[in-house]
């Protein structure tokens, strides 16, 4: 269903384009766990569209490889992941769930170096 804020914005899933080129000759190949959906046309274009906003980090390490060509099957879900393979998670950077590391030098502590000096 095109939402109508799709006809003027390109951060919206899709654009109006995008919208018509996945009606008109996209072919459903699958979706991740997080709602996106990845198609492709007689000619071997790839794309996806996404469950929410657009940010290519949500594509998972599976779906990357088959959106630039290096594999040909896509992924499928039911593949056994490891115990030590962490779930995908999309970037973070600039909200309250970025990475902070534990040790940040606060001004009032003294550096483990001296800078040189004229």
């Amino acid at each position: 269903m095109l939402n109508p804020k799709q006809i003027f914005t390109w951060w919206y899933r899709q654009t109006f384009g995008t919208f018509l080129k996945t009606l008109f000759f996209g072919k459903l190949v699958g979706k991740d766990e997080y709602g996106n959906k990845y198609y492709k046309n007689k000619k071997n274009d790839r794309w996806v569209v996404y469950s929410d906003n657009v940010d290519a980090s949500k594509i998972t390490s599976d779906w990357f490889l088959w959106m630039h060509h290096t594999i040909n099957e896509p992924p499928n879900n039911d593949q056994k992941k490891y115990s030590w393979q962490k779930k995908h998670s999309e970037n973070l950077t600039g909200t309250d769930k970025a990475y902070k590391p534990n040790k940040i030098i606060n001004s009032n502590q003294k550096k483990k170096y001296e800078t040189w000096k004229n």
